[in-house]
């Protein structure tokens, strides 16, 4: 068998080597096929930036002194210090200091990093990141997160074009605070249908029927109570962000707080994974512009989604909301418009002709 060194690596390459004992030539520069975080990944960097190479690397062209793997503070180009390794096809920076939050960086991969066979990048690989928050934890719901709308006070529905998928819950007040559902109590005792079915894709409680339902009722209000507290207690990530005007922002994970109203003019797009939390809370209330949008970009779910108002929750006409509003006073869809998620209130419910509200 005929070995290949190459002169300019020392390494020998198994890719250059002809099992008949012939020379065989890599002539295919490597590439970086992955990296984390990922561009324009907005996420908690306090360990190590990496990049996956397609192929097995020369380490002597990578490894510190770290100049052909760098990484940089976009605000006033600040070159950032760390130490980088190689191992397995991947090339790690390892910052002498955690990031800085909320930062935009740039790493940087030149094109004088080679292969074992001497190939270098064809082209430099650069990206950019933002550093933030770590994930927060899910607003734990516990029973009340049974239940699609839960108020203490009022349930009322404007007519029978209201659709609900999911169950209804109404406790300390009776069945006669939910209105506009023509109930029908079931033979149990334990929960009531509307009329028409259609109205509400699920089972509608309250604390007049069946002495297990009081009880369930008075776990799921306790519950909602405490998810709402759990809220409104979590430290802040973002303070005030756009003096309360969010719409046309992309918002990653984390937790924001307002001590003024949060007007939604227009779309608002959270970007995260399946697994990303978002909660939101204003000590004043939450107002979304007639035709607006909540979107959901990279596998965001609504579950993870939390709306916390001290104030008045009000959905103009035809907008629509993705997430868990967790209201101390009134939640007010108006006709056309929707919720993917729920609404747990302290007070009213009013829905209006035509309003959708999906569980996740």
């Amino acid at each position: 068998m005929v070995y290949n060194i190459n002169t300019g690596s020392g390494f020998y390459d198994p890719d250059t080597v002809d099992g008949g004992g012939g020379v065989v030539v890599d002539p295919d520069a490597p590439t970086v096929i992955s990296t984390t975080p990922a561009e324009f990944e907005t996420n908690l960097i306090s360990d190590n930036i990496t990049a996956t190479f397609s192929e097995e690397m020369n380490p002597a062209t990578i490894e510190s002194p770290a100049v052909t793997f760098t990484i940089v503070k976009r605000d006033g180009a600040v070159d950032v210090p760390g130490v980088v390794s190689y191992s397995g096809n991947v090339a790690t920076f390892n910052p002498d200091t955690d990031l800085v939050l909320n930062t935009v960086y740039t790493a940087k991969i030149t094109t004088s990093v080679q292969d074992t066979a001497g190939n270098a990048l064809a082209v430099d690989k650069t990206w950019d990141f933002i550093v933030g928050p770590a994930n927060p934890a899910i607003v734990p719901l516990l029973s009340s997160g049974n239940y699609v709308i839960f108020s203490e006070s009022l349930i009322a529905a404007a007519d029978s074009t209201v659709q609900i998928t999911g169950d209804l819950g109404m406790s300390p007040n009776d069945s006669t605070a939910i209105t506009g559902f023509n109930l029908v109590l079931d033979a149990s005792l334990d929960f009531s249908r509307p009329t028409p079915l259609s109205m509400v894709t699920g089972k509608i409680f309250a604390s007049d029927y069946s002495a297990s339902t009081q009880a369930l009722l008075t776990t799921a209000r306790t519950d909602r109570t405490g998810a709402y507290n759990n809220a409104a207690g979590r430290p802040v990530d973002y303070t005030d962000l756009g003096a309360g005007l969010i719409g046309g922002m992309t918002l990653s994970r984390g937790v924001y707080a307002w001590g003024s109203i949060v007007n939604m003019a227009s779309d608002v797009y959270l970007s995260g994974s399946a697994t990303d939390v978002w909660i939101f809370k204003t000590t004043i209330g939450i107002n979304m512009s007639s035709g607006v949008r909540i979107h959901l970009l990279g596998g965001a779910l609504p579950q993870n989604i939390f709306w916390q108002s001290a104030g008045n929750v009000t959905l103009d006409s035809t907008s629509h909301l993705e997430g868990v509003v967790l209201g101390a006073t009134q939640i007010t869809l108006i006709s056309g418009s929707s919720v993917n998620g729920r609404l747990l209130a302290f007070t009213d419910i009013t829905l209006g002709a035509t309003t959708v509200v999906v569980e996740p």
